[in-house]
C-alpha cells in the first residue's frame, strides 16, 4: 500500500464512535501537500488545491494516494470559512475512499472559536449560517435576555430602557451569531469536528503543526502534544480568563508559537537541533507567521513556513495563496501560477531518541 502507517479500509475511528488517533507515525511513498492559514479565503484554498492537482474543477478529489495537510486558521477574517470547512471535511472522507488522506490541523484560531474568543470574526462568517428562522431565533433569544435583565435591574432598584436594550442587543448578535455558537459548541457539527482534530501530524519524518514548538514543548513528543491539546479541548467550555490558562492557549503552546519563524537563524540552529530530535523528525513545517506571497525555508530547510498570507487584501497585503509538495525529498513551492524549487530535504539529525513522553 501506498501509505504504510495509518491506513485501512475499515471504518474511521470517528465512524465507530472513538476518536481518531493521531497522524504522528505516517509513513508514505505519495507525494505529500502542505496548505498553511486560510482565513474564510475559500476560492483561493479551491484555486491552489486545483494547482496542485488534488481536486478538479467540480472540488471532487482527484488526488489519488496523495496526503494533503491543512494547517490551521482556517477560521477569521475572511468571509468563507464556514465552505473552507465543508470542503475539508469533504475531502477528508474523499480521499480516504481514494486510497489517500487529509489532515485538518488545529491554529489557534479554531482555538479562539472554541473557547469564544470572537474577536475576528467577519460579518460575512456570521452570515453564513444565516437561515430562514434566524429572524425568530434572534428575537426570541432577546426576550428571554431582555426579561432576565429587567428582572435584575428592578432587582437593583435600576430602570431598565427596553429600547436602548434592544437596539445594542441587535448591534451586538448580528444574525447567524445565535447560529454559529451553536455549531462550534461540544455537540455542535463544528464543535464537535474540531474537538477531534489534532495539533500535530508527522508524515515521513516531518512534523506539520501551526504555530510551531520550543524545545521544553518538544520534549512531549508529537502524541504527547496532541494529548495535551486534546485534554484542553476536552475541559470546554469554560470562561474565557480561565482559557487563558490552557497549554493551547499559551505563547509558548504548539498553536502560537513563533520561534522557529521569527528567532534569528544563528540563534536558533543549535536548539532546532534539540528539538528536531525530541520530536524524532528532520524537519518542521508551519503556518502562523506569515511569509508574504512565497513559501520561506530556514536554517537549511529544516524549518519551512506555509503561511503566505492567502486572504491578501488589507489584512496581509501581497499575500498569496500556496501550498508546499513533498516528494521524497524534493520540496517545490506551488502557487496558482507557477512552481518554484525549494532546497532539498536534510537528514534526520544525529542520535534521536527513539520514545516519546506522554502528558
Amino acid at each position: 500500500m501506498a501509505i504504510l502507517a495509518g491506513a485501512s479500509s475499515q471504518p474511521s475511528a470517528q465512524q465507530r464512535g472513538k476518536p481518531p488517533e493521531f497522524p504522528c507515525d505516517v509513513q508514505t511513498t505519495e507525494r505529500v501537500v502542505a496548505v498553511g492559514d486560510i482565513h474564510g479565503a475559500h476560492d483561493k484554498f479551491v484555486a491552489i488545491l486545483r494547482a496542485a492537482g488534488l481536486i478538479d474543477a467540480r472540488e471532487r478529489w482527484i488526488g489519488k494516494r496523495a496526503v494533503l495537510i491543512q494547517t490551521g486558521d482556517v477560521t477569521d477574517r475572511g468571509a468563507d470559512s464556514r465552505r473552507a470547512f465543508d470542503l475539508l471535511r469533504k475531502l477528508e472522507r474523499d480521499a480516504q475512499r481514494a486510497g489517500g488522506r487529509v489532515y485538518a490541523l488545529l491554529g489557534n484560531h479554531e482555538l479562539m472559536r472554541l473557547i469564544g474568543d470572537w474577536r475576528d470574526v467577519s460579518a460575512g462568517e456570521y452570515k453564513a449560517f444565516v437561515n430562514a428562522d434566524s429572524v425568530d431565533l434572534r428575537e426570541r433569544a432577546l426576550a428571554v435576555f431582555g426579561a432576565e435583565t429587567e428582572r435584575l435591574a428592578k432587582a437593583q432598584g435600576r430602570v431598565h430602557d427596553a429600547a436602548a436594550y434592544r437596539e445594542q442587543f441587535m448591534r451586538d448578535i448580528p444574525l447567524g451569531f445565535l447560529e454559529m455558537r451553536l455549531a462550534f459548541e461540544a455537540k455542535g457539527d463544528y464543535g464537535r469536528w474540531l474537538r477531534l482534530r489534532p495539533a500535530v501530524a508527522r508524515v515521513n519524518g516531518i512534523v506539520f503543526l501551526h504555530g510551531g514548538i520550543s524545545a521544553e514543548v518538544a520534549a512531549l513528543g508529537c502524541d504527547g502534544v496532541n494529548a495535551a491539546v486534546r485534554k484542553d479541548l476536552q475541559s470546554l467550555p469554560m470562561p474565557l480568563e480561565q482559557a487563558a490558562s490552557l497549554f493551547s492557549s499559551s505563547e509558548g503552546g504548539p498553536l502560537w508559537y513563533r520561534g522557529l519563524a521569527t528567532q534569528p537563524e544563528e540563534a536558533l540552529a543549535p536548539v532546532l537541533e534539540t528539538i528536531l530530535q525530541r520530536m524524532r523528525a528532520r524537519a518542521i513545517v508551519v503556518g502562523h507567521t506569515v511569509s508574504t506571497g512565497r513559501i520561506a525555508t530556514r536554517v537549511g530547510a529544516r524549518v519551512i513556513q506555509i503561511d503566505t498570507g492567502m486572504l491578501n487584501d488589507k489584512f496581509f497585503p501581497g499575500g498569496a495563496a500556496s501550498a508546499l509538495e513533498i516528494s521524497g525529498n524534493t520540496l517545490t513551492a506551488i502557487y496558482v501560477d507557477r512552481r518554484e524549487k525549494l532546497p532539498a530535504l536534510p537528514a534526520f539529525p544525529a542520535a534521536a531518541p527513539s520514545t516519546e513522553s506522554t502528558r
